[in-house]
C-alpha cells in the first residue's frame, strides 16, 4: 500500500511538472508574438506600418479638385480642413486663391467655389484631377479646352454648385464631394477612378529633420541644416500674408490669414496642417487689370516643413501635365508625414520668414 502511495504521488508530481512546463512553453510562445506584433521587425507589422491614413493608397478613387475663394475673411471658408492636399497662389490685386483636392473622404460642404486661373491647372493635372470651378478667365478657358481638362464649371453645371442666401454674391457659391462626383459621372460621363493620382510621398513613420552631425575625427559639429520655423510668415502682397504657427502638442501647424486665426466654417475651429511646402516660382502681369503668369515648368527653390523645423528643398517640373517633383539639396527625393499639405506657390520675391 505505501509502494502504492509513493507511486501516486510521482504520477502526480510528474504531471504538475508537465503542467509547469506546458505553461512556460505557451507564455514563452506567448511573449515572441507580442514582440513581433508590437516590438519586433516583423513582416506583419511593417506590413501595417507601411498604411498610412491621409488617403487609400489602395483607392484608386479619382481625385477632386476644387477653386476657393480666397477673397472672403479668415472664417468663411467650408472643407479645407479635409482636403488632403492644397494650393494657394497668388492672383490679380495681389490677392490669392487656393486649390483643394479632395479623395477618399465624404465631405458635406465645400467652399465658397469661385472662378479658374489657368496655372491652377498644371496643378490639377499633376494629380490627374477633375477641377471644379464657378467662372473661368479668358486664359483659363482656352487652356481648359486646348489641355483637354476634365472639369465642371458652374457657369453651365448649375446642378453641381448652389448658393447660399445668407452670403453676399459672388461669394456664395458652395458645393459637397457626393454633388460633385455624381455630377461628373452623370453628365460629364467623366471617368471617377485613375491610377495616376500618387503626387507626394509619403511616409508612414514619423519625420523628424535630423540635426547636425559630429565628425568622429576631429570632435567638430558640423552646421546645422535645419531650419527652425515654429512660426512662419508668407507675404504674399501688401494686401495678404499667410502665417504658420506650430503646435508642438499636437504636431501640426496652425494656419492664419492676415494675422488672424484661419477658421472652418462649418467647425469653428482653427484649420491645422502637417506640412507646409513652398514653392518658389517667377510669376509676372498679362494684361492692365493684373492677371498673373507663372513659370510653373522648369525647376527652382523652396523649402519642405514639419514638425517645427524647414529644410531647403528644389522642385522641377518638365510640362504642364507632368508631376512636380521635389528633392532635397542632395538629390534624395523628399517623402511627407502621412498628414495634410498645404502647398504655397509663391512668387520669387515674396517674403517668407521663419523664427
Amino acid at each position: 500500500m505505501a509502494k502504492y502511495r509513493k507511486k501516486k504521488r510521482k504520477n502526480k508530481n510528474d504531471r504538475r511538472f508537465f503542467t509547469i512546463c506546458m505553461m512556460i512553453f505557451i507564455l514563452c510562445i506567448a511573449g515572441i508574438v507580442i514582440y513581433f506584433l508590437y516590438d519586433g521587425e516583423n513582416p506583419i507589422k511593417k506590413k501595417v506600418e507601411k498604411k498610412i491614413t491621409i488617403v487609400d493608397e489602395d483607392s484608386n478613387k479619382r481625385p477632386l479638385a476644387v477653386m476657393i475663394d480666397n477673397n472672403v475673411g479668415y472664417s468663411s471658408h467650408a472643407g479645407l480642413q479635409d482636403s488632403y492636399l492644397n494650393y494657394e497662389i497668388i492672383v490679380e490685386g495681389g490677392l490669392t486663391r487656393i486649390m483643394a483636392i479632395y479623395k477618399d473622404r465624404d465631405v458635406d460642404l465645400i467652399g465658397p467655389v469661385r472662378s479658374s486661373r489657368h496655372y491652377f491647372l498644371d496643378y490639377a493635372l499633376e494629380s490627374d484631377a477633375i477641377y471644379s470651378h464657378y467662372g473661368w478667365s479668358d486664359y483659363a478657358k482656352n487652356d481648359i479646352k486646348v489641355l483637354g481638362v476634365d472639369n465642371i464649371n458652374g457657369l453651365t453645371a448649375e446642378s453641381a454648385y448652389w448658393r447660399d442666401k445668407n452670403v453676399a454674391a459672388p461669394h456664395n457659391v458652395f458645393t459637397n464631394i457626393d454633388t460633385l462626383y455624381k455630377y461628373a459621372k452623370d453628365n460629364n460621363d467623366y471617368s471617377i477612378e485613375t491610377d495616376n493620382w500618387k503626387l507626394l510621398n509619403y511616409s508612414a513613420k514619423e519625420i523628424n529633420f535630423k540635426g547636425p552631425k559630429v565628425n568622429n575625427e576631429t570632435g567638430d559639429t558640423e552646421e546645422d541644416p535645419r531650419i527652425v520655423a515654429n512660426n512662419i510668415s508668407i507675404k504674399y502682397s501688401n494686401f495678404h500674408t499667410t502665417g504658420y504657427n506650430y503646435d508642438s502638442e499636437n504636431k501640426y501647424y496652425l494656419r492664419t490669414m492676415d494675422n488672424k486665426l484661419h477658421i472652418d466654417k462649418t467647425t469653428s475651429k482653427q484649420l491645422h496642417y502637417k506640412n507646409i511646402i513652398i514653392e518658389k516660382v517667377e510669376n509676372s502681369s498679362l494684361d492692365s487689370y493684373g492677371r498673373q503668369d507663372l513659370d510653373t515648368t522648369g525647376d527652382g527653390e523652396g523649402y519642405y516643413i514639419t514638425n517645427g523645423y524647414a529644410l531647403p528643398i528644389t522642385w522641377e517640373k518638365d510640362d504642364r501635365n507632368s508631376k512636380t517633383i521635389y528633392k532635397y539639396l542632395d538629390g534624395s527625393k523628399v517623402e511627407v508625414n502621412d498628414g495634410n499639405t498645404f502647398i504655397q506657390i509663391i512668387p520669387i520675391t515674396t517674403k517668407s520668414e521663419f523664427s
